[in-house]
């Protein structure tokens, strides 16, 4: 798209060598122009003339002696173009006369530069597979611990545990103290004759039990179907 008109386009006044110039730099951004685009898209502010090289010509050809534009000789028309244009160029190439701004050799890249460059490609591309990887085993652990217990339940797990530990350490410390009242010897041997006595009495109700069944099995006749009602009714598989 051309500049912006002002009053002095609309008069169609023509601009200075000078001037002009000044505009052809800085309207090749974009794409290549020819001496006959510049001047129509310019709105003649940099004319054609009638002179066999036209004026706008004569302003690139003037740039490119001063080497403040590069030309290739490609044919008689004259075309203009900055470097920003140089990708566009080499696919829309015309056999004219291509100028462009010249290149500042230090923008270029060096062949260790971009050995450089492919080995840090190669070294993220490295890193991004291993991270992948983890990040898959990662996902697969959280899943099997959200199918075992919730965070909530964990906490709740964990609060209750902490509990007990508090209750078992205040009872140690207690102990620890001498608080608790010893057993004396003769407690311990009352404790233990009762517990021969009732460990006698329940061996002998179990052998009355076994000796009682043995005969509701022989009332019986065998009968598998009828014990296990018997069995049932007295509630002794509850």
């Amino acid at each position: 798209m051309g500049p912006r008109k002002d009053k002095a386009d609309k008069k169609g006044e023509r601009a200075s060598v000078d001037d002009s110039a000044t505009m052809i730099l800085n309207y090749l951004r974009d794409r290549p122009y020819s001496a006959t685009e510049i001047s129509a898209n310019l709105h003649n502010k940099v004319s054609k003339g009638r002179s066999v090289l036209p004026a706008a010509a004569k302003v690139l050809k003037d740039l490119h002696e001063k080497t403040e534009i590069e030309g290739r000789p490609a044919g008689n028309i004259l075309h203009a173009f900055s470097n920003h244009a140089l990708p566009w160029l080499m696919s829309h190439r015309q056999a004219d006369h291509l100028y462009s701004q010249p290149q500042n050799p230090t923008d270029s890249i060096t062949p260790e530069a971009l050995q450089s460059l492919d080995a840090q490609v190669n070294s993220l591309r490295t890193a991004t597979t291993s991270l992948h990887a983890r990040a898959k085993t990662l996902r697969a652990t959280l899943s099997s611990l959200n199918s075992t217990l919730s965070t909530s339940d964990l906490v709740s797990s964990v609060s209750a545990l902490e509990a007990e530990k508090a209750a078992i350490t205040a009872r140690l410390e207690s102990l620890k103290r001498g608080k608790v009242k010893k057993v004396t010897q003769k407690e311990r041997e009352d404790v233990e004759s009762e517990w021969r006595k009732w460990k006698g009495v329940s061996a002998r109700r179990v052998k009355i039990a076994g000796e009682m069944w043995k005969m509701v099995e022989d009332a019986h006749e065998g009968d598998k179907e009828k014990i296990a009602e018997v069995r049932e009714m007295l509630g002794l598989d509850d």
